[in-house]
């Protein structure tokens, strides 16, 4: 196949330095929101429930459709809490999938119970309804599907199976905020949401977490386990009520700080959720006839996707032999377009320090062949340009994918 010279091999890049100044760095900072931190800081309220987290929390839940809204450091503790919430110990089993960040699988080897390591779907990467079936065993106590860069896990399926089986549904929704499935927020429609709203999220404070639920009794008890065991009503020092029995509480609590930054981003969330949407749908039609590549599948039932990550899956049947998905980065990166790669396998991650028997296998046939031969990612930041710069980034890819296919 005729293909132009690649730069990797002398050729002009197809995105050029000039190009790439459509690029700006994440977080965006922005005057109102430092001049709201200021008023914060002046203010000597800081933490303990205070009005900037109420009003965060209030208007995410209502954003995302859920009833109420339990803000928390990060969004590792989220995933635990919900969890706790729920009433997951030591010795049962959460099912959760094989090609994540640590933390959705770690969740609940911190309250004594094994994470069960499930396959995902080939398109969407995210847990596979039918492979989750099959591992539920007499101690499932959770189900953690994970909107896996801002794709969407099968949600119609898997609160059928929940409804079925009467094993509660968190949501890890770390990678999708803005992300709405058939009429409703993600983060709604399990019984728990979780979100991270760590430093490269695209809703992010540096650190922070929330959970949402619509459950009366789970709210009450997700912000005791966060707040010490203070209830929503209570004021430090105050307690009118204590935890129920056996109810373990920590200090999750989040910052005044962080909850300003998180409000003022929520009024830009919308916005800013369509045009990296809109940008995902240009740039995959321009892709349509390249060979070898296609992005990752948007959620079967998503009206509006919310991109973390930009993700490529390469089809390893396509490439002349030898070829490998590292050459591939390498020549995208020296076209302009650097890629990184997935998570890998959980159970494989350097800081996966877990003995084999803290955790179980039962499948993982499609996470180790696309973390090893099909799966390259782009920030989500390259969404936030125009047309020009989606056409630019197919061009690269059109010129690395007709160089390296049959």
């Amino acid at each position: 196949m005729a293909s132009e010279k690649l730069a990797i091999n002398g050729g002009q890049p197809a995105i050029t330095p000039v190009a790439k100044r459509a690029l700006k760095p994440w977080p965006l900072p922005d005057a109102r929101t430092a001049e709201r931190l200021k008023q914060v800081y002046l203010s000597g309220h800081w933490s303990f429930n205070g009005p900037c987290e109420q009003e965060f929390s209030r208007k995410f839940a209502a954003y995302c459709g859920a009833r109420h809204g339990i803000f928390m450091v990060n969004g590792t503790v989220t995933l635990e809490s919900a969890l706790h919430a729920l009433g997951v110990k030591a010795g049962d089993e959460v099912i959760v999938p094989g090609n994540t960040w640590i933390a959705t699988a770690m969740a609940p080897v911190y309250l004594g119970a094994k994470p069960v390591i499930v396959d995902v779907e080939p398109d969407t990467l995210c847990l596979d309804p039918e492979q989750t079936r099959r591992a539920i065993t007499r101690k499932t106590k959770a189900i953690i599907p994970v909107h896996l860069f801002g794709s969407m896990a099968d949600m119609d399926r898997l609160a059928a199976l929940s409804r079925e089986t009467g094993i509660p549904v968190v949501e890890d929704c770390a990678h999708s905020q803005g992300g709405v499935w058939k009429g409703r927020g993600l983060g709604s429609i399990g019984q728990v949401g979780s979100f991270s709203f760590q430093q490269s999220k695209t809703l992010s404070s540096g650190e922070g977490g929330i959970c949402l639920t619509s459950d009366d009794e789970l709210a009450d008890r997700l912000f005791r386990i966060k707040h010490i065991g203070y209830g929503a009503g209570q004021k430090q020092g105050q307690a009118a009520s204590g935890p129920a029995a056996g109810l373990l509480c920590r200090n999750y609590r989040g910052l005044e700080f962080n909850a300003v930054i998180l409000t003022e981003a929520l009024r830009r969330l919308k916005a800013q959720t369509a045009q990296r949407d809109a940008n995902a749908r240009y740039l995959a039609g321009l892709l349509r006839d390249v060979p070898g590549i296609a992005l990752q599948a948007r959620g079967r039932r998503a009206d509006v996707q919310g991109y973390y990550m930009l993700a490529l899956l390469v089809d390893p049947q396509a490439l002349k032999p030898g070829c490998t998905l590292q050459e591939i980065k390498a020549a995208l990166a020296a076209e302009g377009l650097p890629c990184g790669g997935g998570y890998g396998p959980v159970y494989r991650h350097l800081l996966w320090n877990l003995p084999a028997s803290a955790y179980r296998l039962h499948s993982r046939a499609v996470v180790e062949e696309t973390s090893t031969r099909r799966l390259l990612t782009v920030s989500h930041t390259w969404l936030l340009t125009g047309r020009p710069m989606m056409k630019a980034m197919a061009r690269a890819i059109r010129k690395v994918m007709s160089a390296y296919c049959k």
